[in-house]
């Protein structure tokens, strides 16, 4: 079933949100915790942002991606989130999201990789990390990102390349490579 029909069932039949939690959820985790370096922040606003999804349910509407309108529920909740704490991102607090499928040598390969990488998104701007971070490890479209950030296509666009532009000398020598 499609998440356009589980979403209208969702307004009445809590198994049907139950379903589109299960579906979106660690995306949804993986996205916030990119953005928060912190595993419990992530665990919280996830949860905030399912409750906000559930309480909203009447007001999303099909022809949108339900998966955009997640992340967009994320995306304000991670910014309510730094607006009220004022926090810097602790770095010895960042932690991999564990994925399975990869070898315990990858897995740590992996955890190292994420740090750096979260580590010099510190240095960009939020709105090129955001965009970056929906780009890259998001795997979205510009266009989706641009439905999420409430810009246009092509300024999404110019946003991921300077923060390709401005991280590539940093990345490359941890083997990743622009795939915008």
């Amino acid at each position: 079933m499609q998440d356009a029909t589980l979403a209208q069932r969702a307004k009445n039949d809590p198994a049907a949100f139950a379903e589109l939690y299960r579906r979106h959820v660690d995306h949804v985790y993986r996205y916030l915790l990119l953005r928060t370096g912190n595993v419990d922040d992530a665990q919280d606003l996830t949860t905030q942002t399912f409750i906000a999804a559930l309480e909203n349910i009447a007001r999303y509407r099909p022809q949108a991606s339900f998966h955009l309108w997640l992340l967009g529920i994320a995306r304000h909740k991670v910014g309510d989130f730094f607006r009220k704490e004022r926090r810097i991102l602790p770095l010895e607090m960042v932690e991999d999201v564990p994925h399975p499928g990869p070898l315990p040598d990858d897995m740590v390969s992996q955890s190292l990789q994420v740090e750096r990488i979260v580590s010099l998104l510190q240095n960009l701007s939020p709105e090129r990390a955001e965009a970056f971070i929906l780009r890259v490890f998001g795997e979205l479209s510009a266009a989706e990102i641009a439905v999420i950030m409430g810009k246009s296509e092509a300024a999404v666009k110019m946003l991921v390349h300077r923060a390709w532009r401005d991280l590539r000398q940093h990345l490359e020598p941890i083997g990743v490579e622009e795939s915008t």
